[in-house]
């Protein structure tokens, strides 16, 4: 896999670096954890420029947030509430909690956002409430643009200063992402069962 992948990343470039870093945050066929590090090997073998690698890595990833960005300000808090009144338990929300979520996004949106990029998986759903509860555009693409460039520069430069043992890097975080991945739905599951229907005020 990462043989093939460093071999389509030096004929593709930069341009397929953001490619697979935007897809990474549609529908990940490949994991971002494993795109970087082999984009900066790449990079260490000189075929590309580290600064390079960095900047198309978060240009890409940002396009992609931006995505679900505009994916959670379609759905809104009003068409949430709707959906909540409705579908309540399968949402483990109720039309009173979208208030409370919303007030406390809007008091600590900035470092969710931050530092929500930095962590596997949450990295992408954190677009969708920043979208959903109206976060200050500009705000949102700055705070996002930090926080992706960190996580692009570090795996990078991981692949860069690891070279032929760039795959560790795939290795130590793809078990962390199953563990946030796999305590999400256990999450998800204990509050749908134990969910309890409300006012739909």
């Amino acid at each position: 896999m990462f043989e093939h992948l460093v071999e389509l990343l030096n004929r593709a470039g930069y341009l397929g670096i953001a490619v697979l870093m935007f897809l990474e945050n549609l529908f990940p066929p490949i994991p971002s954890e494993i795109i970087m590090p082999s984009a900066g090997y790449s990079a260490g073998q000189g075929k590309l420029s580290l600064a390079g690698v960095i900047a198309a890595g978060t240009a890409g990833s940002v396009a992609g947030a931006l995505f679900w960005y505009y994916v959670g300000k379609w759905i809104g808090t009003d068409r949430l509430r709707r959906w909540a009144g409705r579908h309540g338990r399968w949402l483990t929300l109720k039309p009173l909690d979208v208030d409370r979520v919303d007030r406390w996004f809007h008091r600590h949106c900035g470092k969710a956002v931050f530092f929500g990029r930095l962590v596997p998986t949450l990295r992408t759903l954190i677009s969708v409430p920043a979208g959903v509860f109206r976060m200050n555009l500009p705000r949102f693409l700055l705070l996002t643009t930090l926080g992706t460039a960190l996580w692009t520069a570090l795996l990078a430069g991981a692949g860069y200063l690891l070279q032929n043992r760039y795959q560790t890097v795939a290795e130590y975080l793809n078990p962390i992402s199953t563990i946030i991945v796999g305590g999400i739905v256990v999450v998800y599951i204990y509050r749908v069962v134990t969910f309890r229907e409300g006012s739909a005020e």
